[in-house]
């Protein structure tokens, strides 16, 4: 964005800009981590220019200079538009820090990465009972009724914002061998093994109370594929042999139950399922990136070939169906009759450049390793 800074907020499916729309953190986070990942595996000017472009929007406009933390939303001119601090969005700070430091050595994005863990430690974590609360209010006194987005139950605790937690912890844990981000990973691997997880039919959870009961009783295909490779990644960092044994043990499981029951003859993978069945066939396009992750990750794991195949199969859905040929990216959604939903932005606060920028950095990564 040219005029405001930063990015603009939103674009149509055709990339006309509405400047309505808020300025969201969770997309202004991954474009700071994509480039840095992306200058972290080909270094290009542009990548740097980009990803110093994005450090210095979040930094400068989103992080909130009296309380700490980041701003949830903005408005067109980056002025705070919705100044409650979400424990997912403080996480794709963390990620998005580390990664740009792991590309540019930045010190000062290694601190503030520091702050950030240490807020949400101090106030989004329940010591009783483990995990972290969804929402605090600005100046993290309170914890707050507030769901993650319209599509989401109003709970005190998700499957999601533990997810990308632990993700984001990952990360971290590269670049600062803290002990307690160490002693918070195996907590969150706990909670995923003991809680998150049905150990019935290995789907996750979506959301629970406070005291880790369910309260959902569907599931998605994208967050399972997901969960199975981002745990493997988080036991690996730790470092611990016996841990990682038992977490790609698990891993294949989940992968094998989304094979089994998220694929359909399209190659592609549905969005939703409950009770052993698919209720929503329409193929978004983030899930359809994160098993092209989850079931190379299966194959390595396992030198199955049907997890290989699938991965093909799905990359296949991805370049047949999802890729626009016209205005470029992908497509957000394809419906159930096969043809893509244009009414859906190309770039809004929850679509931009991570599902499918790791996607390929993270195949080309491991192909890499396997040759």
């Amino acid at each position: 964005d040219h005029e405001q800074g930063g990015w603009m907020a939103w674009l149509s499916n055709d990339l006309k800009p509405d400047r309505s729309q808020p300025q969201g953190l969770i997309v202004h986070a991954r474009i700071l981590w994509a480039f840095s990942a992306a200058y972290h595996e080909r270094p290009e000017p542009v990548y740097r220019e980009m990803a110093d472009r994005a450090f210095a929007y979040l930094m400068t406009r989103f992080r909130d200079p009296q309380h700490g933390g980041a701003f949830w939303r903005l408005d067109d001119r980056g002025q705070p538009l919705e100044d409650i601090k979400k424990t997912y969005g403080q996480a794709f700070c963390i990620y998005a820090l580390a990664e740009y430091h792991r590309a540019f050595g930045s010190v000062e994005a290694l601190e503030q990465a520091r702050k950030f863990f240490e807020l949400i430690e101090a106030h989004a974590h329940d010591p009783a009972r483990s995990g972290y609360y969804e929402v605090c209010s600005r100046d993290w006194s309170t914890v707050l009724d507030a769901p993650l987005s319209d599509k989401d139950l109003n709970e005190k605790k998700s499957m999601n914002s533990h997810l990308h937690v632990l993700e984001a912890y990952t990360n971290l844990f590269r670049v600062w061998k803290d002990s307690r981000v160490e002693h918070r990973l195996r907590e969150l691997i706990s909670l995923f093994e003991r809680q998150i997880l049905d150990s019935r039919t290995f789907h996750l959870h979506h959301f629970f109370d406070e005291h880790w009961q369910v309260r959902s009783d569907t599931y998605t295909f994208g967050h399972d594929i997901e969960g199975s490779w981002l745990l493997c990644e988080a036991a690996e960092v730790l470092g611990d042999k016996p841990l990682l044994k038992r977490i790609e043990e698990l891993a294949l499981k989940m992968a094998g139950v989304a094979l089994a029951e998220g694929i359909d003859e399209t190659g592609g993978l549905c969005y939703e399922g409950k009770g052993g069945k698919v209720i929503d066939p329409r193929k978004e396009c983030w899930p359809q990136a994160e098993a092209v992750v989850g079931f190379v990750n299966a194959f390595q794991l396992s030198h199955d070939p049907r997890f290989l195949h699938a991965a093909g199969r799905v990359w296949d859905y991805i370049d047949r169906n999802l890729v626009d040929r016209v205005h470029g990216e992908w497509f957000w959604r394809i419906n159930a009759d096969g043809q893509p939903d244009s009414s859906l932005p190309k770039v809004s606060e929850w679509k931009g450049p991570y599902h499918g920028s790791r996607m390929c950095l993270e195949t080309l990564r491991r192909l890499k390793a396997s040759t």
